[in-house]
């Protein structure tokens, strides 16, 4: 009966556990996807999107699984990435490092991102280890550097599934990729993306 009165007259003394218990991620590549965020993450809920100002993206490090190189985001002056926001349980932070090969591949930093309505919020990002110079126009992406078609598109359907900005949109269809249209190791089904 204790518990009923303090839940009535302080229900925020529980909504403070129950958020302690989460964290914010801001997603850019493949898991922009919620079928792919969910492969090992399966507490993943959106929680909009955003944009992290003066990166911009940039693809770097060969992946076996992906059959080419995969995202990562490099400082920019004047240019942003827009991504998805996901609420995580805490528990799911370590699946998230793993799948992002924490501390080989990427490290995982805290940035300050805006929404849409400006509202300004602190999440968690990866950013690869052996992070590129910025290409000055993403077409210009040398061949080694370019993601495979699978990758591509994974992150395209993402985009559009997350409802980032059409123009946005329009600059990730201007990725070239390496040609590569076989299997991946990831299990996403992209039978439905030409």
């Amino acid at each position: 009966m204790l518990h009923l009165l303090i839940l009535l007259e302080y229900p925020f003394l529980f909504n403070m556990s129950r958020a302690d218990d989460k964290f914010l991620y801001f997603a850019y590549g493949s898991n922009l996807l919620e079928q792919r965020i969910h492969i090992k993450n399966p507490s993943a809920e959106r929680a909009g999107i955003a944009k992290l100002k003066n990166y911009s993206l940039d693809f770097n490090t060969y992946s076996n699984k992906w059959k080419g190189a995969v995202a990562t985001i490099t400082k920019k002056e004047g240019t942003h990435v827009w991504g998805a926001l996901w609420t995580l349980n805490k528990e799911h932070m370590e699946t998230l490092d793993k799948q992002e090969s924490v501390p080989v591949h990427y490290t995982p930093v805290t940035v300050d991102v805006e929404t849409p309505s400006g509202e300004i919020k602190f999440c968690r990002v990866y950013i690869q280890t052996n992070n590129p110079e910025a290409v000055e126009k993403i077409e210009d992406l040398p061949h080694d550097r370019q993601p495979s078609y699978v990758y591509l598109k994974t992150i395209l359907e993402g985009a559009k599934e997350s409802n980032l900005p059409d123009d946005y949109k329009t600059f990730l269809e201007k990725i070239p990729h390496n040609g590569y249209k076989g299997e991946v190791e990831i299990p996403v089904n992209l039978n439905n993306i030409n």
